[in-house]
């Protein structure tokens, strides 16, 4: 996958996770069932931090939930309704 947009970057909240996201100008990916691999482009705050997120991922038995992994190993899992279009 690849994303270009016009902006050169967008920062996003999502309010019910309370997690900042950063997406550069341009974003790509590997695509595979229930997962993005390889992801450049889009980084987290954590704290004072931002990180790469370079892995997103639903796991088959836990379909509500979705996890992100960060480029130092760091993951976090969070309800999959906190993404939907709206919030």
């Amino acid at each position: 996958m690849w994303l270009v947009q016009r902006k050169k970057k967008v920062e996003h909240t999502f309010k019910k996770i309370k997690q900042t996201v950063s997406y550069a100008s341009e974003v790509t990916a590997f695509v595979e069932k229930g997962k993005l691999r390889k992801i450049t482009g889009v980084k987290t705050k954590e704290l004072m931090l931002w990180l790469s997120v370079v892995e997103v991922y639903v796991p088959e038995a836990l379909l509500d939930k979705v996890t992100f992994k960060t480029g130092t190993g760091l993951s976090d899992t969070f309800d999959a309704p906190a993404f939907a279009l709206g919030e």
